[in-house]
């Protein structure tokens, strides 16, 4: 298969293609590739200077991206792929399609059984107002994997929320991530009102693709060290 040009508008999916070996062409600013050229952000890509670069493929999320964005691509003759992963299920599916579509040969790797639930875990992904991972998403499923479950658990997946709310749920601990929102020690402060504060790598936690195995070993050998100190403590 000759090689494909492909935009990438979402910031895993950049960094899925390119370990596999496929360079896109361009990508959105929020990919951290500054090597490659960059159309705009994912909720607000330069969709003139995407036709402008005639690919071959634009690579898009059905949550990270809009759908009016993919819908005026493919009306201007832009062929668009829009993955949906939702959890961490998914995300073999989904990555077999890119992988289809980009003329890669993949094929993905054996996944160990989830160990049972060890501890509840609230995560904040906001602030003012506040709101934490729910499920179903991706972040959720990939916690459970590691045998943490996120709170609430039903209440949407992205639900807004209070701490006094949160603290009612009795936690074992808040995961903190490093993103989509910088947490400073002072946020830590008021999370710590609601479980013991753990920062956590957000791309770890909320990057699916390539990155999926080794992160979830990450998170584990993390989590496994931070958890264990915290009950250790109360023990």
């Amino acid at each position: 298969m000759a090689e494909v040009r492909v935009v990438s508008l979402v910031p895993s999916v950049t960094e899925t293609l390119r370990a596999w070996g496929v360079e896109p062409v361009a990508c959105t600013r929020f990919c951290e590739q500054p090597d490659l050229p960059t159309v705009g952000g994912t909720k607000n890509p330069d969709l003139a200077a995407i036709g402008d670069l005639a690919p071959d493929l634009v690579v898009m999320d059905e949550e990270e991206n809009r759908r009016e964005d993919h819908d005026r691509l493919v009306a201007a003759g832009v062929p668009a792929l829009a993955l949906a992963v939702r959890t961490l299920a998914d995300v073999d599916r989904e990555l077999g399609r890119l992988a289809a579509a980009v003329g890669v040969d993949w094929s993905p790797p054996p996944q160990p059984p989830a160990p049972p639930i060890r501890w509840r875990a609230v995560v904040p992904i906001w602030r003012r107002p506040w709101m934490v991972l729910g499920q179903p998403t991706y972040g959720a499923t990939l916690l459970a994997a590691l045998g943490v479950e996120v709170v609430p658990a039903d209440a949407g997946a992205y639900p807004a929320v209070t701490l006094e709310d949160l603290a009612a749920l009795g936690p074992d601990v808040v995961l903190v991530p490093s993103e989509p929102y910088s947490f400073s020690d002072a946020h830590l402060d008021e999370l710590a009102t609601v479980a013991p504060p753990v920062r956590v790598d957000g791309q770890d936690l909320f990057w699916w693709g390539a990155r999926t195995p080794a992160a979830l070993d990450r998170l584990a050998a993390h989590l496994r060290a931070a958890l264990d100190d915290r009950r250790g403590a109360t023990d």
